[in-house]
Order: C-alpha cells, then structure tokens, then sequence
C-alpha cells in the first residue's frame, strides 16, 4: 500500500511536479501554500489498488473522492454481474397491483409503474427497502448492495470499498 510521502497514512493522489503520493491533509498543507504549486497537476489513486486512475486535477483543494482504475472497476462490475445472474428469478415478491385500472380517465398515474413491478428475491440478500416516501414504515430498513459492499440502513449509505 502506498504511503503519503509526508505522513504515512494511505495515499489518496500523487503529484506529478513533486513526485509524491499524499493523503487528502497534506495535498491541503502542501497545495495551498502559493499560487504556483496549487497549480500542480494530480492524479487520484485508486482506493483499491492505489494505481494510477483517469481522474486528475489541479488546485489549492482537490477535496475528498473516491476513484477507481479501470482493472479494480471492470473488477467489481463482474462481480456484481456474476451476483445478478445468481439471483433466483422463480422466487419473486409482486407488489400488489391497482385493481381499479378499468376507470382510466385518460390521466398517468405518477406512481402506476411502481404499483406493477416485481422484485426478484434473493436468499442472499438481507431484506428489501421500501423507497416508496408514503409507505415507508416496512420493518425491514437494510439492503445490502453487492457492487460497493454498500449497506443502507434507514436511508443512510454506509460504503465499504475493501
């Protein structure tokens, strides 16, 4: 794992001019300092890999980001493909569907896509969010996402990118 050049904590981007990896803390202390090296080129690191990744910039504060290369990308999205097509799609849960379709006044109905989807289940998986803002009183408020390892826990994102 790449360390800051300065403070040994993980790097998050290396400088180009000043051939140093830095964590978020230094790249403030070190390229805010002048006009001249806030104009240092830098690249973000990936947060898996640590190797070089498209993103880039230059200023006296790049701010806080996650990136990745396209190997740890390519990586992850394979992964969450490979859990997708894992999914048993004989089990599904309907969500109830609007018997009242015959009195159609020629208007759309906002949420009339909602009312007709199904969602496929998986063993997997903790439990489903209702992400519907009038019905959100389900017992069951955490999903688990498998791209990002994400947790959602009543509507919060906890991501964790190891």
């Amino acid at each position: 794992m790449k360390r800051c050049e300065l403070c040994e904590s993980p790097a998050k981007m290396h400088c180009e001019s000043d051939a140093a990896s830095l964590c978020w803390e230094c790249d403030v202390k070190v390229h805010a300092a002048n006009f001249l090296v806030a104009k240092h080129n830098r690249i973000l690191l990936c947060h898996f890999c640590q190797s070089p990744t498209p993103w880039s910039g230059s200023g006296p504060n790049l701010g806080s980001a996650i990136s990745l290369c396209h190997t740890c990308l390519s990586r992850r999205y394979h992964q969450a493909s490979h859990s997708v097509r894992q999914l048993d799609l004989n089990s599904t849960i309907p969500v109830e569907e609007n018997d009242d379709a015959d009195d159609d006044d020629g208007e759309v109905d906002g949420d009339e896509n909602e009312e007709n989807q199904v969602v496929p289940w998986s063993s997997s998986s903790s439990s489903v969010i209702n992400t519907n803002s009038e019905e959100n009183t389900t017992s069951e408020s955490t999903m688990v996402v498998d791209f990002f390892n994400q947790t959602v826990e009543n509507g919060e994102i906890d991501v964790d990118l190891r």
